[in-house]
């Protein structure tokens, strides 16, 4: 999935290029032609695009960053914020969630924490720049290179509700939803530039 961000954007992004023919219809009543041929009448019901739309779906459902079968398993009706309420009561739920790291620390016992600010997931599993509703804790079972996955990395993760962390947050206890990490994949890193940049001499010299 070398090109998977590539692939992603062009679709989410560049769908709107995309023309369609003029709708197709179904027979209907037969109807007499301008020379006086019978022919079928076309009816007002349109055919939807759905052979085309389930070859797109099918196509980049393979391509999305979450395995097939851990996409099976994950509790989609589960929302963040029912497990954020209470996260001991959804133990051994496997979701799939994704948001911002906040901090990642390597642990003495070779294992790994990573922080994350949640953002909703769109259709191809990739964080939202949208409102988020918390922060929690991914635990993983090896170490995770603190510099690749620094803040404000996006990540999605496939995991199983281990219940909750209490961490310090700024001066207060913060009860964080820890999920075991199943999989877990980093999505590439935006740069953006709002203002184009020019060098200018003032008029005078």
């Amino acid at each position: 999935m070398n090109h998977q961000n590539t692939v992603f954007r062009l679709i989410k992004y560049k769908v709107h290029l995309i023309h369609f023919p003029r709708p197709v219809y179904s027979n209907g009543d037969w109807m007499t032609g301008k020379e006086g041929r019978k022919m079928k009448k076309l009816s007002r019901r349109p055919v939807p695009f759905s052979i085309f739309g389930l070859l797109l779906f099918t196509f980049f459902s393979g391509c999305l960053p979450i395995s097939k079968t851990l996409r099976a398993q994950a509790d989609k009706t589960l929302t963040f914020q029912q497990v954020f309420q209470n996260p001991d009561a959804y133990k051994g739920k496997i979701v799939i969630w994704g948001g911002e790291v906040v901090e990642t620390t390597n642990q003495k016992d070779g294992t790994t924490l990573i922080i994350v600010l949640q953002r909703p997931l769109d259709w191809t599993q990739e964080p939202e720049f949208s409102r988020s509703e918390g922060r929690f804790v991914i635990f993983v079972e090896g170490y995770i290179d603190a510099y690749v996955f620094r803040r404000g990395r996006r990540v999605t993760v496939a995991g199983e509700i281990l219940g909750k962390k209490v961490m310090r947050l700024g001066e207060m206890e913060y009860p964080y939803p820890l999920l075991l990490s199943k999989q877990i994949y980093l999505w590439g890193e935006y740069y953006y530039y709002p203002y184009p940049y020019y060098w200018y001499y003032p008029y005078w010299w």
